[in-house]
């Protein structure tokens, strides 16, 4: 009886758990999980706050630990774009 006890307690701080776990995301979070598979303006910013160049990925643009730039594909030329500085990047 203990035994059966014990288990229905554990099945239910483990649902309990998930639970909070999967709502204690933010909206940036949930986003950001969202954009797989989704295709992102990268627009590069001038210092003056013209647009010096924009492409549009063919998924999602990513970023590595410990760096300031990020890499997508490019939709046009399918090829492997690699940028830092000034960005605005929207999903499409």
């Amino acid at each position: 009886m203990k035994k059966r006890n014990f288990i229905k307690g554990f099945a239910a701080a483990l649902v309990l758990s998930f639970v909070v776990g999967s709502t204690s995301c933010t909206d940036a979070q949930r986003s950001k999980v969202g954009g797989l598979g989704s295709q992102f303006k990268v627009e590069m910013i001038n210092c003056d706050g013209s647009v010096a160049r924009t492409w549009i990925s063919s998924g999602k643009v990513s970023s590595e630990a410990n760096s300031d730039g990020y890499y997508f594909k490019d939709k046009k030329s399918g090829k492997l774009i690699e940028v830092t500085g000034r960005l605005i990047i929207t999903k499409q």
